[in-house]
């Protein structure tokens, strides 16, 4: 898809493209089976054709023969492709195609489905608790009530209908590798760092839905980030990278209760969030919603009070500053946090490769 959205981050707002690597090529089915049935098939035929013309009663017997061979090469391939993981089935790089195609819609917050990819992604990964390892996204728990009627979840119901036709389309994918797909394609194709992603979830049912509360408050301050971050395992650099996806998308009072976009490209991943926490001037919003703080000049773009708490904090201060001038440290960064961020708590195949994905550009 060659469109503004996904040019103008290319070409004007991103960094070297040094996070830029070739997508790993998918490893092609097995088809030894067949090949030996083959070169057995026409061994046989050969032979039959030599054998003298008077021979006849024999050639029922060794199409019998043949016959037989066949079918059991089938049995056998048929066997083997029953026992192949599910997750070995799917060719992820079209998945992600797929996925990059749902991307624009006209009709939908500035255009674009992006941002709410990478908070479905978010959602469904930062539940997890490093002490009773529990949560993260292996299960895709956040498509279940109560989960998915958490406060913090609001709106991502957008997100899961607006996936749910590849659920239908790749069956052996879970929603646990979609929906975090789906975040790594929202990062990738609006001018973000390459992030490595690894299949191989398995789903779980709605008995594995992780207790409300484990998200971040956006009303909070430094605290409290560091208590939900900590408990999944981020340090204070890894929170700090991680807060700079706030570059994408926007609040809704419907949904969050808060209002407005953080910057002026919400559509295009940069690192934005950091210069415009350091270089704006942020007052208290006047409304009679949940204090939030708005830009003195133009009062278009709004910080949470969890925002400001990098700027004022001075641990995290140091990591916004170092990304508010370095983006190419920002990306490098946000792609190792947000890879790891993807993969709590999930218990991999061993032999589960490593993608980095193409972009449509």
């Amino acid at each position: 898809m060659s469109s503004t959205l996904r040019t103008v981050p290319r070409l004007a707002l991103r960094a070297p493209a040094s996070a830029k690597l070739s997508a790993l090529r998918l490893p092609a089915a097995s088809t030894s089976s067949a090949r030996t049935l083959a070169r057995a098939y026409s061994s046989q035929q050969q032979r039959q054709y030599q054998l003298p013309r008077t021979r006849k009663a024999g050639t029922g017997g060794i199409l019998g023969v043949l016959a037989a061979g066949a079918l059991a090469g089938w049995y056998f391939y048929s066997k083997q492709q029953d026992e192949t993981p599910a997750w070995k089935k799917v060719n992820y790089q079209n998945v992600y195609k797929d996925i990059a195609d749902l991307l624009e819609d006209e009709n939908y917050d500035d255009g674009s489905y992006g941002p709410v990819f990478v908070r479905l992604a978010w959602h469904a990964s930062g539940t997890y608790d490093k002490k009773t390892r529990t949560g993260g996204s292996a299960g895709a728990t956040i498509r279940h009530a109560p989960e998915s009627e958490h406060g913090a979840n609001a709106g991502l119901d957008v997100a899961r209908r607006r996936l749910e036709p590849l659920k239908q389309k790749y069956r052996n994918i879970s929603y646990g590798d979609l929906y975090t797909l789906a975040g790594v394609v929202g990062v990738q194709e609006l001018g973000g760092p390459t992030v490595q992603w690894r299949p191989g979830r398995s789903d779980k049912q709605a008995d594995a839905c992780t207790p409300d509360g484990r998200l971040p408050d956006a009303a909070q301050g430094a605290d409290h980030v560091r208590d939900i971050f900590y408990r999944m395992g981020f340090d204070d650099r890894e929170i700090a990278a991680l807060v700079g996806a706030h570059a994408l998308g926007r609040c809704h009072t419907y949904r969050s209760g808060f209002d407005g976009p953080w910057n002026a490209s919400p559509t295009v991943f940069t690192n934005f969030f950091y210069t415009e926490l350091l270089e704006n001037t942020w007052v208290p919003k006047k409304w009679d919603g949940p204090k939030q703080f708005v830009d003195k000049p133009t009062g278009a773009f709004m910080m949470l009070p969890a925002d400001m708490a990098f700027k004022t904090d001075p641990r995290f201060r140091t990591y916004i500053e170092l990304y508010a001038r370095d983006q190419d440290t920002f990306f490098n960064d946000f792609s190792a946090a947000f890879a790891k961020l993807l993969e709590l708590g999930v218990k991999f195949p061993e032999d589960a490769p490593t993608y980095r994905f193409k972009t449509l550009d």
